[in-house]
């Protein structure tokens, strides 16, 4: 994924928002989807972007995560497996959760101004070789991608939002 920097500039200044976009991205575990989706919004929103993962039962961040990032020469410095308690009551522009458990678990998070889902499957669940597997890592990195790619421009465009929209559920986005 790759973004013209000065048009993500031009929209951060567009907006007049000198604080970055904050953005929790959650799942069950926060080993594989969020610890990766984290990778790559801080990689491609840089300084714009706020950004932090947290599972409903973490479970430690998976060494396959790391790989495929590593692979693709996306930073994983910084990156561990937390609890979403830590981060709740935080406010937060946006919370993505990134599977339907996760949506479940977290339906309200009192901070959250806009709640998003993306339901991707959890490759940490699937078997087989390592071949097979890391296949199913890269697959969900490729996805993530896709999505973030059609998040930023328009969370740039938005900016930092103040107030937390009280029990809004979270609103499918492809």
């Amino acid at each position: 994924m790759t973004f013209n920097l000065t048009e993500l500039s031009s929209l951060t200044h567009r907006t007049g928002d000198p604080q970055p976009v904050r953005v929790l991205l959650l799942c069950v575990g926060n080993s594989a989807r969020s610890i990766m989706a984290e990778a790559l919004l801080r990689q491609e929103g840089g300084d714009r972007f706020l950004v932090r993962s947290a599972g409903s039962a973490p479970k430690g961040v998976n060494p396959l995560s790391l790989r495929v990032l590593d692979d693709r020469g996306i930073s994983t410095t910084g990156l561990s497996s937390e609890s979403v308690a830590v981060y709740q009551h935080e406010p937060w522009d946006y919370a993505i959760t990134l599977c339907d458990e996760a949506r479940e678990a977290c339906p309200y998070l009192p901070g959250a101004h806009e709640m998003l889902h993306w339901d991707l499957p959890d490759p940490a669940a699937v078997e087989g070789d390592e071949a097979t597997r890391l296949e199913a890592f890269r697959a969900v990195l490729d996805s993530l991608q896709a999505h973030l790619e059609s998040f930023i421009p328009p969370a740039l465009e938005r900016g930092v939002q103040l107030e937390p929209r009280a029990g809004r559920p979270a609103s499918r986005v492809p």
